[in-house]
């Protein structure tokens, strides 16, 4: 079955269980290292090191599950979260509270327990209720301290309707996600192999958000400003970014559900962040934007809503004709250049293009790409380093049409 995270911020707790709360995250530290260092390697051989520890059974239990499994002592950070076993997952909801959801935090001994207000993420509040119900079950849990606050995350497992339709059959319809930095997501979907209707996610937002967040914690930090506001504003840009991922990927699910047994095709970006090397300021606003994250989303969100997904080899997709399948080029304005004389298409948008290539490699035979460039994919500057750059910087979300001609596509109305 699908496993899901759900997270949880806790409520700024009182004194009394702020320490409470320390205690645990203290004892679980030190019982994990000294486990480890001990070279436990089986449950019986932790039971015997974390036992006189004052700590619930929820962490213990886990400790002697985890601590077997270790191999690596990277792994025992300080940031390290507390793991617990899903008998910690007790939960409560009333509307009636300003905080509609409460955790039961786990203390050792009995009637030590205390119940901590909960700040869910608005877009899993489903997820919470069928937790509540019964509908669906769970996992471990891991509490996280931070400099400022604590966080709570739950892994669930729920089920998913699976599609009704063989997605390896010629009637699917492909639709291909261009992730980038420039344009969030460019997605085109395949309708008897034409692109119909393209999708036009900007990126502005999360552009600006990653520039301003860089250069106000860059100074903050040269003013030695204490801790915790230099917390508090990088928190306030990761919730804002957040909040833009969120939305992106569920507009990306609602496009795919538009078309008749859709089937979501991205690139395959494990070696993205090895092999991009676009200068050192674009390397790191590029490094900064998580792809993978937003891909997780779309995929998480497609799960749930019974739609596939597929990922593809990544190589010259911005590079390549999707008509003809010659190498062309992208220049400074975000347009494609097919070079092949014989092809119809001279310039095409180049981001469009991109997507097309990503949902036509769905298909096996689709995924034979050429072995060397012909032509430069970006300007010799880097700043369109990114397969997606695009020249037009569209408004929030918008669908377009393409032309008859297949050159240039225009925004519908």
């Amino acid at each position: 079955m699908p496993t899901k995270t759900l997270e949880a911020t806790l409520a700024p707790p009182t004194a009394h269980k702020e320490r409470k709360l320390q205690e645990i995250h203290d004892l679980y530290h030190e019982g994990l290292h000294e486990a480890f260092e001990a070279g436990a390697d089986t449950q019986s051989a932790v039971n015997d090191i974390v036992t006189p520890y004052d700590l619930p059974y929820q962490v213990k239990d886990a400790l002697k599950n985890y601590v077997p499994s270790l191999d690596d002592a990277q792994e025992l950070s300080d940031d390290h979260p507390t793991r617990m076993v899903n008998r910690a997952a007790r939960f409560d909801y009333s509307e009636n509270r300003t905080h509609s959801y409460v955790w039961e935090v786990p203390q050792p001994g009995r009637g030590t327990n205390f119940w901590i207000p909960l700040r869910i993420n608005p877009e899993q509040e489903h997820l919470w209720t069928d937790l509540l119900d019964g509908n669906v079950s769970p996992g471990q849990l891991q509490l996280m301290q931070n400099r400022t606050s604590w966080t709570l995350h739950v892994a669930v497992e729920y089920s998913v309707e699976n599609p009704d339709y063989d997605t390896d059959s010629d009637d699917v319809t492909h639709i291909g996600l261009d992730i980038g930095e420039s344009s969030l997501i460019m997605g085109c979907a395949l309708t008897d192999g034409s692109p119909t209707r393209p999708l036009v996610c900007d990126g502005s937002r999360a552009k600006h958000l990653r520039k301003e967040m860089h250069t106000t914690l860059k100074r903050l930090q040269e003013r030695d400003a204490a801790e915790w506001r230099i917390d508090e504003r990088f928190d306030h840009y990761q919730n804002a970014l957040t909040d833009i991922v969120e939305k992106a990927s569920r507009q990306a699910v609602e496009y795919a559900r538009q078309f008749e047994k859709p089937v979501l095709v991205m690139e395959d970006l494990t070696y993205i962040r090895e092999s991009l090397d676009c200068g050192k300021f674009m390397n790191r606003r590029l490094h900064a934007w998580a792809f993978a994250r937003l891909q997780d989303r779309i995929e998480d969100k497609a799960t749930e809503a019974g739609i596939p997904t597929r990922y593809v080899n990544a190589a010259y997709t911005s590079q390549t004709c999707h008509e003809c399948g010659h190498i062309g080029y992208r220049d400074g304005g975000g347009e494609f250049h097919c070079t092949h004389d014989e092809c119809h298409v001279t310039t095409f948008e180049g981001d469009i293009n991109g997507a097309i290539n990503i949902a036509q490699r769905a298909d096996p035979w689709g995924e034979s790409v050429p072995l060397k460039p012909a032509g430069n994919d970006s300007p010799r500057d880097g700043s369109a380093c990114d397969s997606t750059t695009t020249h037009t910087e569209q408004s929030q979300s918008e669908q377009m049409t393409l032309s008859e001609s297949g050159s240039k596509p225009t925004a519908s109305d």
